[in-house]
């Protein structure tokens, strides 16, 4: 069965930065598409960034280009989401998910999902 645990959330500043990993295991790691999304109090799962099986293709929603930049290391079973310029609007508990095949953003075509890491931003 295949776990995903996500680690380095924690408090920052705005204008900080952050950067979370995912460890994936119980999966054959370089044929699953990975994404971040990430949740808030009394709203549905958003899509924030994901990345094909070779990590060459990624997307981002619109709120995460230019500040965040998603990555994966085959070797390490990890993927990466390094949040730059944080904003008090980033504050969410953020989740990776995996799914077998192409990346996409909609949060329905993820099988695996990790436990999420809190992230909060002050202002």
């Amino acid at each position: 069965q295949a776990q995903l645990v996500e680690s380095g959330g924690g408090l920052v500043q705005a204008g900080g930065s952050l950067r979370l990993s995912c460890a994936a295991a119980g999966l054959t790691f370089n044929t699953y598409a990975m994404g971040w999304f990430r949740r808030t109090p009394g709203k549905e799962r958003e899509f924030v960034a994901a990345l094909s099986r070779s990590g060459v293709a990624k997307s981002y929603a619109d709120s995460a280009k230019g500040r965040f930049t998603i990555s994966r290391d085959n070797a390490k079973n990890t993927v990466y989401l390094q949040m730059n310029n944080l904003k008090p609007d980033d504050t969410a508990v953020y989740y990776c998910a995996a799914r077998f095949g192409g990346h996409r953003g909609v949060a329905n075509d993820y099988d695996n999902w990790g436990q999420g890491t809190q992230v909060t931003v002050s202002s």
